[in-house]
């Protein structure tokens, strides 16, 4: 469902149902309501007016029509529409094809909250989300740049992930408990048939990581790992690449709930350094391109 869609239905049932509406109906009131841009809004303001709902009246200012259009069921209550999806997830996977093309990107405010329909104050702060997690930077007086994929920066931080995860595996190994294992184990789940997706379950990664205690190794993840955690993720939406994922978890929780350091330690180091296909051909389509 688009947002614009979302906007009119809901508005349709708030009127059938009585519930609460900005005391004057305009553009601005109920682009705040709905966090969006003006743009939605008056696409659903037109098909209410010519589906009965409102009118503009006198002055030109938008009023409920009375009576509600004579098809409306008013005889029961009427579920309202669910939300569309989250603009932030259409957002972070747009912007993850575009940091893998390698190439700078400045994003302007005004242009993106309009491209998906949102308001600037929505799409800042998803902007400062992704700051945060290090897709974005802010450029004072120039606005937000998009980090471009570096195949040499990906194997840098693999690297250095393999050795601190296998450094925190190590500390956290006397104090694992075995049933929050089971669950991560039992969250990992194969498709049972062509239509069904695997389930991912990657607690184990931070679970580790906290349970080292060792605040640098958590520093470490906290401020450069959530850029490769979206990209990482970006690729489980393969299907073939999402299933190798399920199986090279669920050998290291094996491993863990056998009580077999050993066997978790290389699950683990080849889990990290063998589970990005995408990532990895990517790089390798990029670099035949610059040696043409």
């Amino acid at each position: 469902m688009s947002i614009s869609n979302y906007i009119r239905d809901d508005l349709a049932n708030r009127l059938r149902s009585g519930q609460d509406l900005p005391a004057q109906l305009t553009i601005g009131s109920l682009a705040e309501l709905y966090e969006v841009s003006f743009t939605p809004v008056r696409t659903a303001i037109a098909e209410l007016i010519h589906d009965g709902f409102l009118e503009k009246g006198p002055n030109r200012r938008l009023v409920v029509t009375s009576p509600l259009p004579t098809e409306v069921d008013k005889t029961g209550p009427v579920a309202a529409p669910a939300p569309p999806r989250d603009p932030y997830q259409e957002i972070v996977s747009d912007l993850v094809q575009l940091s893998l093309k390698g190439k700078t990107i400045y994003l302007r405010e005004e242009v993106t909250a309009e491209r998906y329909d949102i308001s600037r104050s929505v799409i800042r702060n998803i902007f400062h989300r992704l700051t945060g997690e290090g897709i974005l930077d802010h450029i004072p007086r120039r606005g937000w740049r998009l980090r471009a994929f570096r195949q040499d920066d990906l194997q840098a931080y693999i690297e250095v992930r393999e050795s601190l995860e296998l450094k925190a595996l190590s500390l956290a190994f006397s104090r694992i408990d075995k049933k929050e294992v089971k669950r991560m184990l039992d969250a990992n789940v194969y498709p049972t048939s062509a239509a069904q997706s695997p389930k991912i379950d990657e607690s184990l990664h931070a679970y580790l990581i906290k349970l080292s205690g060792n605040s640098y190794i958590q520093d470490f993840f906290a401020r450069q790992g959530r850029y490769y955690e979206l990209l990482f993720s970006w690729e489980d939406h393969d299907r073939e690449t999402a299933i190798e994922t399920v199986r090279q978890h669920r050998a290291i929780l094996a491993a863990l709930l056998e009580s077999n350091e050993h066997a978790a330690r290389s699950a683990l180091s080849y889990h990290i350094l063998n589970n990005h296909p995408i990532l990895s051909q990517i790089a390798e389509q990029s670099l035949a391109l610059e040696e043409e």
